[in-house]
């Protein structure tokens, strides 16, 4: 063989080699994920725990790397960055969305759904209708966990409606300021990581919000009182970019659909033992953690069902078979 040629075939070797080392590296894939809440929060926890079981199971062909309490993406941002592929991944509050489509709101209408079996049977009836909205933007749900049940802080104690009237509510969606307009209250927007602050300047003097929220925010530094009102549970979503999804080989897929119904069995599970735990949490801080009175939660409960009825006219057909298979 002519030297020419040997040179040749190392060149064609060498190609050869090369071609497979890519071909190898660019099967570990490592995607992104923008989270909205700290790394202590149970959401987040969950959150790494099925990253870890994903990249387990799929022999380190798939990684997912967190990045919690909106240090990628804002919390506002993080849908439409999933949707249009900047990241594959992402998590994010569910009713945020309800501003699109009343049906992704459903969970927060107040007392609609206050206990974690009704809220399991609520999610039950709204997941397929959630799917399909969600499947038009390219995206496609993989799992959603609940918050515990909200309740009601404030610096003083609330005997009844009228007396929120006036005050700074600090309102997380489209419901809630509707809600807090109807108690007479001034609704303003203030994500998660804010609310000590807003509180310490006077932006917000009272909240809807879980134990959990409320323990993690060490809510007992700006506010005195926690009446356990169990208005509704709403929930985070995980998403996935349906293109990104597609990508991926059947084992991955297979994989990560298996981790996300891990997940979001772990996740109600956890949900159910932080409800437990906050509230104590709050109590061993000082709080005064009381019930409501019979006359708070009856103008409460009113205010529901006028935004419930509100809710159904603007829903329409979607809302009218959600309430028909939840009911």
């Amino acid at each position: 063989m002519s030297d020419k040629m040997k040179r040749s075939n190392r060149l064609i070797a060498g190609a050869v080699l090369s071609m497979a080392v890519t071909t190898a590296s660019s099967a570990d894939m490592t995607w992104d994920m923008p989270t909205p809440y700290p790394d202590k929060t149970f959401h987040t926890r969950n959150i790494l725990q099925f990253a870890k079981d994903v990249e387990e199971s799929t022999n380190g062909k798939l990684a997912i790397k967190i990045h919690s309490a909106g240090s990628l993406f804002k919390h506002p941002e993080i849908k439409n960055a999933v949707r249009g592929g900047q990241v594959p991944i992402g998590e994010f509050f569910l009713s945020r969305l309800s501003n699109e489509n009343p049906v992704f709101g459903a969970d927060s209408q107040p007392f609609l759904a206050t206990n974690y079996g009704d809220a399991r049977r609520l999610w039950d009836a709204q997941q397929p209708i959630v799917a399909k909205l969600l499947d038009k933007q390219n995206l496609m749900p993989l799992f959603s966990v609940p918050w515990p049940p909200q309740g009601l802080y404030t610096k003083k104690e609330i005997k009844g409606v009228e007396d929120l009237k006036g005050l700074k509510f600090r309102a997380y969606n489209a419901t809630l300021e509707k809600f807090s307009k109807l108690t007479g209250a001034a609704p303003t927007q203030v994500e998660v990581p804010d609310i000590p602050q807003a509180f310490t300047t006077g932006r917000v003097e009272a909240m809807i919000t879980s134990p959990s929220t409320g323990a993690n925010s060490k809510a007992w530094d700006f506010v005195n009182y926690y009446t356990d009102i169990q208005a509704w549970l709403p929930k985070n979503i995980v998403v996935v970019n349906k293109r990104a999804f597609r990508k991926l080989d059947k084992a991955s897929r297979d994989a990560l659909l298996a981790a996300a119904r891990k997940a979001e069995a772990r996740g109600w599970e956890m949900s159910k033992k932080e409800t437990t735990a906050k509230t104590a949490v709050l109590k061993d801080n000082g709080m005064t953690v009381m019930p409501p009175s019979a006359a708070l939660m009856t103008g409460l409960k009113n205010i529901g069902d006028t935004m419930l009825e509100s809710w159904k006219k603007s829903a329409g057909s979607q809302g009218d078979a959600l309430l028909k298979a939840y009911q």
